[in-house]
């Protein structure tokens, strides 16, 4: 009976390799994937279990349609990332530009500066330049400095 019942349970497919080997590898693998969802469901907490789960298919078309979705996604991603390159390449290279103008009108203005001091008289009170700078203050309302008046000290001797 055990005999018989050995070469009956599984059919006229009972003695094929093949199709044992075959019944294995199916199982071991729905074992290791059952064993990496319990695994994975033990780490995350409670909002990203259902991710996980969403990545449980059916079918091989229904996998391969849910990771073309993912493919166009990060093909998306990738081109606005590329985008935003470019994009602060652009902006970089005109900040860069504008700092590069800027410089050069200071550097014309400390020049012209230092011409136009010796010109200026030793009685007033823009002969000396650092001075000026010190009592200068900033007016954040106007967006400009406030400059004290030009002065003539005119010394009188006795």
């Amino acid at each position: 009976l055990q005999m018989l019942e050995r070469q009956v349970v599984g059919g006229e497919q009972a003695k094929n390799k093949d199709l044992k080997e075959k019944r294995k590898r199916r199982k071991k693998y729905a074992d290791e994937r059952r064993m990496q969802l319990v695994a994975a469901l033990q780490q995350s907490n409670e909002d990203s279990s259902d991710w996980v789960l969403l990545n449980v298919y059916d079918s091989i078309q229904e996998e391969v349609r849910a990771k073309s979705k993912l493919l166009e996604k990060l093909r998306a991603a990738e081109t606005e990332i590329k985008d935003l390159q470019s994009e602060f390449e652009l902006e970089k290279i005109d900040y860069l530009g504008t700092i590069r103008r800027l410089e050069r009108d200071l550097l014309l203005f400390q020049q012209l500066l230092d011409q136009v001091q010796s010109l200026v008289r030793r009685d007033c009170n823009y002969s000396n330049l650092e001075k000026i700078k010190r009592e200068s203050v900033w007016d954040e309302e106007t967006g400009c400095w406030k400059i004290p008046e030009p002065v003539i000290q005119k010394t009188r001797l006795p």
